[in-house]
């Protein structure tokens, strides 16, 4: 007989309340085994590879690839039963319809509590958040109306528009004004498509005057290539809706200053061309970030204000005596700023593996919500975008950031004499609600003085 299992998106971790499905790596037939990683999904923090909690055959995917999903919310039916072969084949060809799989718990109470019973150690040695939490089984109860993305049992035309058109082909039609109910589609099963979208925009009337000056440059675009195959919509989901978010809720949260320091940094380069001759360092990439990030970890020690975040409920500055050094990272999806943990009690060299091996992780889309999590101050080294400052945005929850701009050749008197020098420019953003000018002025002036000669970050250290 045919026992199907649900498996449904775990909470990873961070309290996290939905995903995006990135990229199955089964489909319907394949055989697979405990802990083989079946899906990656993307969260607002990092894409995670999720394991199979069971042997078996999948049965059906329930969500599609692209498609948000809720926690708790089943994802992929897997066939469990002992029937092995030609006859799981045969059973599957005949999978109940979700809505049927769904009600399963229900109608089949004792199987649910031998499941439980008998995976329940699995699942905690497969991924943290398999069945962890005891209010799951509330919420994704609540969830099961919405099911994955069939025609649903009740008949009704808008339950069969929503069924019969993907999320992101929702999003569009909502940004166009479309009323998905009177459009007739032209994908698989009559599901409305993109296109279908586009083309009944294109047959409405314009955008309204305020829709248009609300746009700006975009409505210039439009009026060279009209109708919507002149424009690009991208979804904005995981790490980049998290990271708008964020940035939107910093930026009207945290009253920011900004302030800049142009800095002789010859001394500083010529340290770094030595410290990357020293065997210490040969595995290790060693650039002036590594020095940057010293000179700040000191100047925390100097004035541990710095590392501290505004506590709004309990009307409390919380002030932190350990440093987990946040490193804006660049990464393919969006802006990831991880953090090197007690950064403070690092010695040189585990300081600069420790930075390489952070970009290399999210850079590769690898960093977990461990890694993401939990920093008190942060860099962005905008120098290696060709930039020589900017006021960057307060990462939530931090006092503080400093921006290091790109090093350059550039005349500097030394010693009453013109010379040329390698220089570059500071910036130090700050939480004004905590950190005042004197504050920050002193550590933006310690930082620029410790590039300016190294030794000082031996003789405050």
């Amino acid at each position: 007989m045919t026992e199907l299992k649900q498996f449904r998106l775990p909470d990873v971790g961070e309290g996290l309340t939905e995903a995006d499905i990135v990229a199955w790596h089964v489909k319907p037939g394949d055989q697979v085994e405990v802990n083989q990683v079946i899906v990656e999904i993307e969260t607002a923090k990092a894409v995670v590879e999720l394991p199979s909690p069971w042997d078996g055959t999948v049965a059906r995917l329930l969500v599609e690839e692209g498609q948000t999903v809720d926690v708790g919310t089943p994802i992929i039916a897997v066939d469990v039963s002992a029937v092995a072969g030609e006859n799981i084949s045969a059973e599957r060809s005949v999978v109940p319809a979700p809505a049927t799989a769904q009600a399963a718990p229900a109608d089949q109470p004792q199987t649910g509590q031998a499941e439980s019973a008998q995976a329940a150690p699995e699942r905690q040695a497969v991924l943290v958040g398999y069945g962890v939490k005891a209010s799951s089984t509330t919420r994704r109860a609540r969830k099961v109306p919405a099911g994955p993305a069939e025609v649903p049992p009740e008949p009704g035309p808008l339950a069969t528009v929503r069924a019969l058109a993907k999320p992101p082909v929702r999003r569009l039609a909502k940004d166009l004004g479309i009323d998905l109910g009177l459009l007739a589609g032209s994908g698989p099963d009559g599901a409305i498509t993109r296109d279908d979208v586009q083309r009944a925009a294109s047959a409405t009337t314009p955008r309204s005057e305020p829709e248009a000056e609300q746009n700006g440059a975009r409505t210039a675009s439009l009026a060279a290539l009209p109708g919507p195959a002149g424009e690009e919509r991208i979804p904005i989901r995981g790490v980049r809706k998290h990271m708008a978010a964020a940035m939107v809720s910093s930026a009207f949260t945290a009253p920011h200053v900004t302030e800049f320091l142009q800095v002789d940094v010859t001394e500083t380069m010529a340290a770094v061309r030595r410290v990357r001759d020293l065997p210490e360092y040969a595995d290790v990439r060693v650039s002036p970030l590594l020095f940057v990030a010293r000179a700040l970890l000191v100047a925390v020690r100097r004035h541990p204000m710095v590392n501290s975040s505004w506590d709004d409920g309990a009307q409390e500055i919380v002030v932190k005596h350990y440093v987990n050094l946040g490193i804006a990272v660049a990464a393919d999806r969006g802006l990831l700023v991880p953090n090197v943990k007690n950064a403070g009690e690092l010695s040189l060299p585990e300081l600069a593996r420790s930075l390489q091996d952070l970009a290399e992780t999210a850079r590769a889309g690898k960093a977990t919500p461990a890694d993401l999590a939990g920093g008190t101050i942060t860099i962005t080294n905008v120098g290696v975008f060709g930039v020589d400052a900017g006021t960057p945005i307060l990462t939530p929850g931090e006092a503080a950031i400093l921006a290091f701009g790109q090093v350059r050749d550039a005349p500097w008197v030394v010693d009453g004499q013109l010379a040329v020098r390698s220089a570059c420019t500071l910036s130090l953003s700050f939480d004004h609600r905590i950190i005042d000018g004197e504050l920050g002025s002193a550590v933006l002036r310690d930082v620029g003085s410790m590039l300016e000669d190294p030794v000082r970050m031996l003789a405050w250290n």
